[in-house]
C-alpha cells in the first residue's frame, strides 16, 4: 500500500530535541508553504500517514481530518481503488508527453470529466494544480477574443478576497491582500476587481445563500462603465469563495454576473478548483447554482488529492473559435511538460469510478444538513460573530483579539492538533471546514465536540 494504516495511540504532546522523531529534527531545510516557518519548527506537526477520514503520526496517533485533505480528498485518504489504480498504472506507464502525442488514460480522463460537465462545456484541458488553471483559463479567454477579431479585449476582471492560485495570473485577478503585496509591482496590467459579498451587518450566522446582496453584481457594470465592456476579456470568481473564509453567493448575484457578461460580450469563468466534484453535492458548482459558465477550471478533488492534476474545462463556442487556419498549425501555445500525465490521469479515473459506485455526491447532499447545524451550533460563542456555510463547505469565524488579528485562530488550530487530536484549518480566526463527502455523522459529531472544548478553553 502507498499510505500507512495504524491505530489509535496516545494523544500527540510538543517533544523536546531528544524525543523528536527524524523528520521533526530534520525540517531547517525545508521551506514550508503558507506557514509560519519559525513558529512551526519549535513544535513541529508532522504526520507520516493515512488511512480513511484519520491522519497518523509517527507515534502512531491518530487525528481526524476536518478539512479532508486541503478541500482535496473527499473520499478519504488512501482509498484502495485509487490506490491500486496509481500502482497499476506507474508500473504500466509512467510518462508520456501529451505534445503531438498522447495517453490512454488523459484521453479516458477528459471523456469522463466532459461526461459529467454541464452540457455545453465539451472541451478538456488538462492542467497540474488549481493556479496552472487559472493561469490557462485567462490565457485561453484572452486567444478566444483574439481568434475572433476582437483582440482590444484584454482587461481581466476578478474579485476582492478572490483566491484563483498563486501564479501570476491567478494573483492578479486574485483578491486576497497578503497574497498581493510582496509582488503588487509585478502583477497584470489591466486587471480590476468587483466588490466581495461578505457582510456581517446583513448577513451574520445565514445558513446556505444569503438573501441580500445580489446587487453587488452591478458593480462589474460599473467597471464595464469606466473601462467600456467592450474591452474586457473575462470576469472569473469562485461560485463560493473558499480560501478567503468560505463566502456563499447572495442569491441571484451568480444569475446576475451572467446577465451582465453575456450583455457586454465578457466570458466568465468560475474557478471550481474546491466546489467540483461533489463538494456542494454536484459533479460541478455550476449546475447546484444553475448558472452557467463559459470556462470551469478544476484541480483537487479531480483525483481526490493523490496525485497533482488539474483541468480547464470550456464551452464547445471557445473551443471553436481556435480551430481555424491551416490544420497542421498549432492552435494554443500552451501546455505543460506534466498535462495529462498517465498516472494522475489514472488516479482520476479511479476517483470517477468511486464517485458513481459509491453514490458520493448523494453522500455528500445526505451530509449537509447535520453539517450545517453543527457548524450553528456555535453561533452564540463568545468568541464566534459569524457562522456560515453552503454544500460542504463552512467557517466559524471569531473576533480578533485586540492587536493580534490572526492570534485566536492560531492558537485554536494548534490546540485541536495537541489536545484534541484534530486537523483544523484557520485563516486568520476564522476556522474553516471541508468535511469528506462520506463523512461519518457520528465522527463528525466528536470532531465539533473537540472544538468547542478548544473555543471554550482559549481567550
Amino acid at each position: 500500500m502507498l499510505c500507512r494504516r495504524t491505530l489509535r495511540g496516545p494523544a500527540v504532546k510538543p517533544t523536546g530535541d531528544s524525543e523528536m522523531s527524524a523528520a521533526q529534527r530534520n525540517l531547517d531545510a525545508y521551506w514550508m508553504p503558507f506557514t509560519a516557518n519559525r513558529d512551526f519548527k519549535k513544535k513541529p506537526r508532522v504526520i507520516s500517514g493515512a488511512s480513511g477520514h484519520y491522519y497518523t503520526t509517527e507515534d502512531g496517533t491518530r487525528l481526524y481530518d476536518t478539512f479532508s485533505g486541503l478541500w482535496t480528498s473527499g473520499i478519504g485518504h488512501c482509498h484502495p481503488k485509487i490506490v491500486e489504480a496509481v500502482q497499476k498504472q506507474v508500473a504500466t506507464l509512467d510518462y508520456c508527453m501529451t505534445f503531438q502525442v498522447t495517453n490512454d488514460k488523459a484521453v479516458a480522463l477528459a471523456d469522463r470529466v466532459i461526461g459529467m460537465a454541464p452540457e455545453e462545456i465539451t472541451q478538456c484541458f488538462f492542467t497540474n494544480s488549481g493556479s496552472e488553471s487559472v493561469d490557462t483559463a485567462l490565457k485561453i479567454a484572452l486567444g478566444y477574443h483574439r481568434a475572433r477579431g476582437e483582440g482590444n479585449r484584454t482587461r481581466l476582471i476578478g474579485r476582492e478576497r478572490g483566491y484563483h492560485g498563486v501564479n501570476f495570473g491567478g494573483m492578479s485577478v486574485g483578491g486576497m491582500v497578503p497574497n498581493r503585496k510582496v509582488f503588487s509591482a509585478a502583477l497584470l496590467p489591466g486587471v480590476d476587481h468587483i466588490r466581495h459579498t461578505h457582510d456581517l451587518e446583513h448577513n451574520a450566522f445565514t445558513r446556505g445563500q444569503p438573501e441580500w446582496g445580489a446587487h453587488l453584481a452591478d458593480d462589474l457594470e460599473r467597471l464595464c462603465a469606466l473601462h467600456d465592456g467592450s474591452n474586457i476579456a473575462a470576469v472569473i470568481v469562485e461560485p463560493v469563495a473558499g480560501s478567503t473564509g468560505v463566502l456563499v453567493p447572495p442569491v441571484g448575484y451568480l444569475e446576475r454576473l451572467r446577465e451582465i457578461c453575456d450583455k457586454h460580450g465578457i466570458l466568465l469563468i468560475f474557478d471550481e478548483v474546491i466546489a467540483a466534484f461533489g463538494r456542494l453535492a454536484r459533479p460541478f458548482g455550476a449546475q447546484r447554482f444553475g448558472v452557467m459558465p463559459d470556462i470551469i477550471t478544476t484541480a483537487k478533488g479531480l483525483t481526490n488529492g493523490v496525485v497533482p492534476m488539474g483541468a480547464v474545462l470550456v464551452r464547445d463556442s471557445v473551443y471553436d473559435a481556435f480551430m481555424q487556419g491551416p490544420e497542421n498549425m498549432i492552435e494554443l501555445f500552451h501546455g505543460y511538460t506534466y498535462s495529462g500525465h498517465p498516472v494522475a490521469a489514472a488516479a482520476g479515473l479511479a476517483a470517477m469510478d468511486v464517485y458513481d459506485e459509491e453514490g458520493t455526491f448523494d453522500q455528500s447532499a445526505a451530509l449537509e444538513q447535520p453539517f450545517e447545524d453543527l457548524l450553528h451550533s456555535f453561533a452564540e460563542h463568545k468568541h464566534v460573530i459569524d457562522v456560515r456555510n453552503f454544500g460542504l463547505m463552512g467557517a466559524i469565524e471569531m473576533a480578533p483579539r485586540e492587536g493580534a488579528p490572526g492570534a485566536r485562530g492560531g492558537e485554536a488550530h494548534k490546540k485541536c492538533f495537541w489536545d484534541e487530536n484534530l486537523v483544523v484549518r484557520n485563516g486568520m480566526d476564522t476556522l474553516q471546514f471541508s468535511p469528506f463527502l462520506n463523512s461519518d455523522p457520528d465522527e463528525m459529531q466528536r470532531s465539533f465536540e473537540g472544538i468547542r472544548r478548544v473555543l471554550d478553553s482559549i481567550e
